[in-house]
């Protein structure tokens, strides 16, 4: 028995879990509010993979749920808190051999809260508010007003 290799994301209301297991059978998965199991059997030379995990924060067992491919198991957890972060998935802070990061799919939902949109709204009103542009110089080149560094310049030799 050996653990399969394994990689995590973390949203608002989910902390999915993908087992890169191909051809798997068997497949168990047991959610409980603190603890996550998964064992399932690599279809190609019949290895049993097994987890028990102790989830960082509680989970909705009865929300949870798994999906099986053909080249992976899916594992949804619900979050009985949404919208909390989980900066890991387990209890401690243990690195885990088996177990990386999904940045593919990772996004720092954190960024995008309504408190951060609100500072954008409040950013971009404040920049409206500074003025409509009219005292800025025309940077078109049509002033007929000639700058100091203007003056008259050598022309270029062949």
């Amino acid at each position: 028995m050996q653990p399969a290799t394994a990689k995590w994301y973390d949203t608002r209301d989910i902390v999915c879990i993908e087992f890169c297991v191909a051809d798997s059978k068997d497949v168990k998965v047991n959610f409980a509010k603190r603890k996550f199991g998964f064992s399932c059997v690599r279809g190609t030379d019949n290895i049993k993979h097994e987890h028990e995990i102790d989830l960082f924060e509680e989970i909705d067992e009865n929300e949870s749920k798994h999906k099986r491919t053909d080249r992976s198991v899916l594992c949804y957890l619900r979050k009985a808190q949404p919208g909390k972060k989980w900066p890991r998935l387990t209890q401690d802070k243990v690195k885990l051999a088996w177990l990386g990061t999904d940045f593919n799919n990772w996004k720092d939902w954190e960024d995008d809260s309504d408190e951060e949109m609100g500072k954008f709204d409040q950013l971009s009103d404040m920049m409206n508010s500074m003025g409509g542009g009219d005292d800025l110089p025309d940077l078109d080149g049509d002033d007929d007003s000639a700058d100091s560094d203007d003056e008259n310049l050598p022309g270029l030799e062949d």
